[in-house]
């Protein structure tokens, strides 16, 4: 990007303050989206839609009825998200774990995992440590 480049060029030196290079460079590619809107499919914009509302707690085969094959949703959700929609709903799903600030007690005596839609508790470590980086014990253990 030439243009992103110049602008770095004519507005920064190395005494720049990093909160006043964040502001410049978040109104400079504020203004680049501007003028290149995305106009994504509004079938996956409801696709997404379901997605969020469910908490990513659905099966993305039968649950995502969006008028697209599931070909077609493969393909819009690698453009526009840049991975696919089970992904997707495994991240939406994850966050909502994280969002509920749980303790390693809670964890254990309530058993989140089958809230969050995991029918047992080794695929929810697995997905843990890969979104995460360590399990769940590791991590709430502190």
């Amino acid at each position: 990007m030439p243009g992103t480049s110049l602008f770095i060029e004519e507005n920064f030196h190395p005494s720049s303050d990093p909160l006043d290079i964040k502001n410049r460079l978040d109104q400079h590619f504020l203004k680049i989206l501007d003028k290149n809107k995305l106009l994504a499919d509004p079938r996956l914009l409801h696709a997404i839609d379901i997605i969020i509302k469910n908490s990513g707690v659905l099966n993305i085969e039968k649950d995502l009825d969006t008028g697209l094959s599931p070909r077609q949703l493969r393909r819009l959700f690698e453009f526009y998200i840049g991975d696919s929609a089970k992904t997707f709903s495994k991240i939406v799903r994850f966050q909502g774990l994280l969002n509920t600030r749980p303790t390693a007690q809670i964890m254990r005596r309530e058993k989140l995992f089958f809230d969050m839609g995991y029918f047992d508790q080794a695929h929810f470590i697995k997905d843990f440590k890969t979104f995460y980086g360590i399990t769940p014990g590791q991590a709430f253990a502190k």
